[in-house]
């Protein structure tokens, strides 16, 4: 039996809830393939060459931190740059993290149609064995006196194949969703400390030494 002998045979079984969770299916995988390839475009989770450029602005050395930062292909570089070449610049922090968190919802584009999916799919999935429930009985009560087993057994595990193919859509999908929203977590962290990095440097932090006692341990002066 081929591919397609089996999806039309899951269909004649299923019934249009089948038809649907199969549409469900193969739309959620081509936003799965989508999502792959604009994460692996955009650089995400590959940021070593800007986390040495970040390491150099951080140690006070300008001049590498400016030359790794212009070998990154990482979607944040644009931002640093910005962050370096205008450090003082009033409410630029402010701006920076909006231009990061627009960078960033552009990235989560699609969580919500996953999100749909997962927890649709086990509802339609559950929708369609009680439409076969209710089938699978009223054959029974037209067959009568002379009830035959088999006829409710054959009616209960075609109405079943309505729930499994509902969780075989939605499980996948979770665990792909949960996968892009751990990577998409990560990125917003290390862009926050990416922006803190460049307006605020290591070399302009205070050492403990410099701190005034009064302030380290006030009301013990």
């Amino acid at each position: 039996m081929s591919f397609f002998d089996a999806v039309r045979e899951i269909l004649a079984l299923g019934g249009p809830v089948v038809a649907i969770l199969i549409t469900m299916s193969v739309v959620t995988l081509a936003v799965t393939l989508y999502k792959i390839w604009q994460f692996t475009a955009s650089g995400v989770g590959r940021h070593r060459v800007l986390s040495e450029a970040l390491a150099a602005w951080d140690a006070g050395d300008e001049h590498k931190a400016r030359a790794r930062l212009a070998k990154s292909r990482s979607y944040l570089a644009p931002l640093v740059g910005v962050a370096m070449d205008a450090p003082d610049a009033p409410g630029l922090d402010q701006r920076l993290d909006a231009e990061a968190g627009l960078a960033l919802a552009g990235l989560e584009r699609g969580f919500r149609f996953l999100d749909t999916v997962a927890q649709i799919a086990p509802l339609l999935g559950l929708f369609g064995t009680v439409l076969g429930m209710i089938e699978a009985f009223q054959s029974l009560q037209g067959a009568g006196s002379s009830v035959d087993p088999s006829l409710l057994a054959g009616g209960i595990w075609v109405a079943l194949v309505t729930t499994a193919v509902g969780l075989a859509v939605a499980m996948p999908t979770s665990m792909v969703l949960s996968w892009f929203e751990s990577r998409t977590a990560r990125e917003r962290v290390f862009a926050d400390k990416a922006l803190r990095t460049v307006l605020v440097p290591g070399q302009a932090l205070p050492l403990a030494d410099d701190i005034p006692s009064a302030a380290v341990a006030p009301g013990h002066a």
